[in-house]
């Protein structure tokens, strides 16, 4: 048997994740980009019962908090298809900087593919309390702050904050 890189020790909580681009590399610039991560939830949302409860998109990772049936195997389609999307959008645009550097990143042994997208692993953290929820949802939500991007955490365009705050968003989450 495999070793798996989603270990979700109890598939039935909720898991704070976060999904890093190779030698961090600023992908997530150009709103194209970030959209194709906002369908991808999307569709789980609606098609693999996927419930997210919070996310944050920066310029080179993501934070999330979800729990599903199969959390493992929807992490695992979810970084498998945005990861061919993205490089995909990358070709189109002849972004040949950021294709090369994630071609030279790519592991050694994964000969299937020539280009490796994201790190390996989501470094799952199980939410097992609603104390541990509001840590989290707290700590992705002020990732921008912590940066300078924005003065409120709702005004940052790709997070849930705004949905904390009832002003919705660019998809919809899941409620705690």
């Amino acid at each position: 048997m495999g070793r798996s890189r989603y270990v979700i020790t109890e598939p039935d909580q909720a898991h704070f994740m976060t999904c890093t681009v190779m030698e961090w590399l600023a992908v997530f610039t150009r709103p194209e980009m970030v959209q194709i991560i906002l369908d991808c939830w999307q569709y789980q949302r609606e098609q693999q019962g996927l419930k997210l409860y919070g996310y944050v998109i920066l310029d080179n990772h993501l934070h999330f908090i979800a729990q599903a049936p199969r959390l493992d195997k929807c992490v695992s389609s979810f970084k498998s298809y945005t990861a061919r999307q993205l490089i995909d959008s990358l070709q189109e645009k002849g972004a040949k900087h950021m294709l090369e550097r994630l071609r030279f990143s790519k592991r050694a042994h994964k000969v299937d593919r020539e280009f490796q997208f994201w790190q390996e692993g989501v470094h799952a953290e199980m939410i097992f309390s609603e104390n541990i929820m509001r840590e989290k949802l707290k700590y992705i939500h002020e990732n921008p702050l912590k940066r300078g991007y924005v003065n409120r955490a709702e005004h940052w365009r790709y997070s849930s904050a705004s949905h904390y705050e009832g002003l919705g968003g660019l998809i919809d989450i899941d409620p705690w």
